[in-house]
């Protein structure tokens, strides 16, 4: 698991890099350091960490119920995949506007330390004091839901 674990974080970091040189020229022409952070992770429409964090819970409760839903049947071969993306989509399309649905720890805290860490022009801070929702209540809502499925099935 901690292999896992770091790998997750190491590829959304890298990826957050990837990015950060594909919009190198824009740096220095985007004024605005929160359009910049929203590059690189995720950040709440309204600030109100209670709300937040069942946002961001609920949405990996719902992801994690699903994905042990789904690995209990067989699809098609080749099919698993696309619906695990329909799932992902889905979560996003109905509850990604209160925080940008992170649903995985990794997804936002790799791209906010390369935010933190990378020499981007005009940047700004990287908003730790809202960093902790988007881990710790991915991790909350995922443990609930993994739970949830394994006791109605």
């Amino acid at each position: 698991m901690p292999t896992y674990l770091l790998a997750q974080l190491l590829g959304a970091f890298l990826g957050a890099t990837l990015v950060w040189l594909h919009y190198l020229p824009h740096w220095r022409a985007t004024q605005d350091p929160a359009s910049k952070l929203a590059v690189f992770c995720t950040a709440p429409a309204l600030r109100h960490a209670p709300a937040n964090f069942l946002s961001e819970a609920l949405g990996s409760f719902i992801l994690l119920f699903g994905l042990t839903a789904i690995g209990a049947h067989r699809f098609a071969e080749g099919l698993g995949p696309l619906v695990v993306g329909a799932l992902v989509l889905a979560i996003g399309l109905s509850l990604g506007g209160t925080t940008g649905y992170a649903i995985n720890p990794a997804r936002d805290l790799g791209p906010r330390l390369a935010h933190a860490l990378l020499p981007i022009a005009g940047k700004g801070g990287s908003d730790w004091s809202y960093a902790w929702i988007p881990v710790l209540a991915p991790i909350v809502g995922a443990v609930a839901g993994a739970a949830a499925h394994r006791a109605l099935f």
